[in-house]
Order: structure tokens, then sequence, then C-alpha cells
């Protein structure tokens, strides 16, 4: 990979850099250009212990200094990712957030986490482990990397409110059958338009960030984008073994996504939390399970109390995952 341009980032203390067109990009794109940026923290903890990598989700992109400050205390240098078409990686007549395959995601990590590594040790901090922090739809995407192709340095993994399932009536569970085929004629035909009452009660209780890259008004969800999740789910369901410790972390409850349900602060409104349970031994025998009570679906996005727990149990994690012979579970 070239030599990191680094520039000053939208966000005090950080700077940005362009990873550049991913090599697997498809011919021929119809929705322009597409690349992906790396952010960084600019100081770093003494002395420094591994490299983090934060991955957002769908309808997002990095903005939570308060989690990367997280695993700074842990000692970790951290970088964070913006995926193709999503935040600062969102190009002129990209179509936001869309896939045809997981691996395209899984492919922004991969780059992403050599290109931190890398660069970690072009500071002059030496050859470090990686931890891997991810959110939704990309710690889904992060679930297929670290199984099919982790990179050499991963020594744990932190899925936050992983998108393994919807809670689906029966007549969308028969439409998201039908997304394949619809998916193969019609990749970029918006089918769910995705609005996010979830992403209005995160700006109505307090939290700052770009509304044009985390939009209140929601993302449609493409055929494609659709099928490729759909099908990663199913994988993940079947088993995707991972050789590191895995700490899969949710709320304690879902519910659904509207302003008037009472708790919709509190609770997991954008995934079912149920889902992660038939998941989770087929992540390895090194994966534990973290319930969070009062979570919102972005554990680190949650209320003060849910919020601290989280990142106590984030820090604790990543201190036994760069201990050997300590436990992976995480000390709540």
């Amino acid at each position: 990979m070239d030599t990191m341009r680094w520039v000053p980032d939208i966000l005090a203390g950080y700077e940005s850099a362009d990873l550049g067109t991913p090599s697997t990009a498809p011919a021929g794109r119809p929705d322009g250009a597409l690349t992906r940026t790396l952010v960084r923290r600019v100081a770093v903890p003494e002395p420094p212990r591994a490299v983090a990598l934060i991955v957002h989700g769908y309808n997002d992109y990095f903005f939570a200094t308060h989690l990367a400050d997280a695993l700074v205390e842990s000692g970790c240098v951290t970088y964070a990712v913006d995926m193709r078409r999503a935040g600062r990686s969102l190009r002129p007549g990209n179509q936001p957030h869309h896939i045809a395959h997981i691996d395209e995601l899984a492919d922004d990590i991969a780059d992403a986490a050599t290109a931190a590594c890398d660069d970690a040790a072009a500071r002059g901090l030496g050859t470090l482990p990686l931890v891997v922090h991810a959110h939704s739809t990309g710690g889904l995407a992060a679930t297929v990397w670290a199984s099919d192709r982790p990179h050499p340095a991963l020594a744990g993994l932190i899925l936050d409110g992983p998108f393994y399932g919807l809670g689906l009536s029966a007549s969308q569970r028969a439409l998201l059958a039908c997304m394949p085929a619809v998916a193969r004629v019609l990749p970029r035909m918006v089918v769910d338009p995705a609005r996010s009452p979830y992403t209005a009660g995160l700006l109505a209780r307090g939290w700052t960030f770009d509304t044009a890259w985390k939009d209140p008004e929601g993302v449609g969800a493409t055929a494609g984008w659709l099928a490729a999740t759909h099908a990663a789910q199913r994988r993940a369901a079947r088993g995707l073994p991972i050789g590191v410790p895995v700490l899969v972390a949710s709320s304690d409850s879902s519910g659904p996504d509207r302003l008037d349900n009472p708790r919709h602060g509190s609770q997991d409104t954008v995934v079912e939390v149920k889902a992660v349970e038939p998941v989770l031994s087929g992540l390895g025998a090194r994966a534990r399970r973290l319930v969070i009570a009062g979570a919102v679906h972005d554990l680190a996005l949650s209320t003060a109390v849910p919020r601290a727990r989280y990142l106590a149990a984030v820090r604790s994690f990543v201190d036994s995952a760069l201990s050997p012979g300590r436990s992976d579970a995480p000390a709540i």
C-alpha cells in the first residue's frame, strides 16, 4: 500500500487518509468512484500495547471519540475506518452503503487493518497486536473477515450489537427470501426505506454527528444490500469459527423502532438481540457473550450507566486479550 497521506480530520485531535480504491472494486461502476478512509487519533498511549481499529455500521461513520478514548486507556493506538460509500468515503454518485456481497465490507476491514498496523510500525511504535471493535453491519462483516482471512496480528474482536438477525413477520421473511432474485436484476433498487427513529433518538439524547453521514431519516436499503447481509447472516448461523477471543455484546432486549416506544432509549430498536445466541457457539471456544441491561443498538451510544458498564467491559476484554493466560471473559 502506498505511503499514507495524512491530513487534519473533521474531529479535533485526529487525522485521516484516503485508502484508495479497493482492489476488488467491480469494473464499470455505475455509482461513482469508490474509496475508503482511515482515521487515526494523533496522540498515542505510553507505552502502546496494541493497534485498535473501530468499524462502523449501516447509516453510520466514525465519530465516537469517547470509544476511542476507552481503547486508548487500554493502551491501544486507535484508528477507525469509514468504509466504501459511507461517511468520509462517500463520493458523488455513490448509493450510500450499497453492497452486493459482504466480502466488499470485509475487504475494507482487511485493508484498513493492514494500513493501521503498517502505519503504527511506521510511527516507530513497533509490531503490535490488533484489536477490532465492529458495530452492527460492520460487526457482521468483521465476523466473516475474522473467520475467513484475519490479519495475522489479530488478538481480539469486539462485536457491538452485531447484525445477526431482525425480528421479522412471516410476510417480511417471505420478501427477504426473494431478495437474491431481485438483486440479480435490480441490485440498487431501494426495497426498504429503512427510516431511522433510532438515529433521531440519538440526536434527541444529545449525541452530535453529521446528519449527512448518519441520517435521522435513514438510508434506503437496496435489494443488493439486503441479499448480501442475509446471506452473511445465514453463513454466521452455520458457524464462522474465529481463533482469537471474541466479545459479542448486545442490549438485554429488542423493541420497536418508534419514538413512542417507552423503552426507545434503553433497548435495541434496530436488530434482534435473540439472534446472537444461535451464532455465538459457532464463533469458537473463545467467544464470550456480554449483555448490558438498558443499552441501545450501539452500546457505546447508550445512556450514561449502561455506556459506562459497556466501556469498562471493553477495557477489561482488551486487557485479557493482550495478556496470555488470563480469562477471555470481561470483568463486568
